[in-house]
């Protein structure tokens, strides 16, 4: 569905990224995982269409995402950033609604109020709906929105994307696992899910394949088991790793304290 071929990006001319290419394909979840400062954000950003890359290409449905309609492309993508936020008071159902701007003046407008419902209770937000955004905790705040992107992609059609940074970052362990079955359902209704994650036991669980970056370039990208192999891990964190069956990798944080 989207395809980045060479993907290059500088800033204040350091490379940030550099001849990354990957795909992501509808039906599935792709992690993008690595430390920080290792350019995932920049790269969901660039494969979102928010950002142009310095070098390479990166493609919708065969289309420079450069080259789409902004109402276009937000119809065949929504975005859930790190990090969350209303300029103007505003109730939280309010704040789904604005999923649905790009479907305005299409048929599909019909379908708003349903949309927003149905969007409201896949996230498990809908008894949040009469509550002001800003009396919302951060995890509150951070379901809300993603039920926002949800009824954007309402009415969209497949193959469609969803992109999200970071989105268990402020969730509790309860609502964590909730997100991440519910990333799996998606995938499993034909939508191609990408999202930044930190936890590698998360990503082992919940992704398809990991594209695995250091300092802005693709160590690997494959499945779990191969992205996430104790080797390739203990090379880009530095610290010794173990998979553990039913579990995924955890790192040795032991052994390293007391080296040295």
């Amino acid at each position: 569905m989207i395809a980045a071929e060479g993907i290059g990006f500088r800033a204040g001319g350091r490379p940030l990224l550099s001849d990354v290419s990957l795909e992501l394909r509808p039906g599935e979840v792709l992690v993008l995982a690595g430390p920080n400062g290792a350019g995932k954000s920049t790269l969901l950003k660039i494969l979102a269409g928010e950002m142009a890359c310095s070098a390479g290409t990166a493609r919708l449905e065969g289309k420079t995402l450069g080259d789409w309609h902004p109402r276009d492309l937000a119809r065949r993508r929504a975005v859930l950033g790190q990090h969350v936020g209303v300029a103007f008071p505003m109730l939280a159902q309010a704040v789904v609604a604005l999923g649905r701007l790009p479907w305005h003046g299409s048929p599909e407008r019909a379908r708003d109020e349903q949309a927003i419902a149905a969007a409201l209770a896949e996230a498990n937000v809908a008894h949040l709906a009469p509550r002001a955004h800003a009396t919302l905790s951060g995890g509150e705040r951070q379901r809300v929105h993603l039920a926002r992107a949800l009824a954007q992609l309402d009415g969209a059609g497949m193959p469609a994307a969803l992109m999200l940074d970071e989105p268990t970052a402020s969730l509790d362990a309860g609502h964590r696992a909730a997100l991440l079955r519910l990333l799996r359902r998606l995938a499993g209704r034909g939508l191609a899910v990408l999202v930044v994650l930190h936890d590698l036991q998360e990503a082992a669980f919940v992704a398809d394949r990991v594209a695995l970056l250091e300092a802005g370039r693709l160590i690997a990208c494959g499945p779990p088991e191969e992205a996430l192999h104790p080797a390739l891990l203990e090379r880009v964190y530095g610290l010794p790793f173990r998979n553990l069956p039913g579990i995924g990798p955890i790192p040795l944080l032991e052994g390293a304290l007391t080296q040295g």
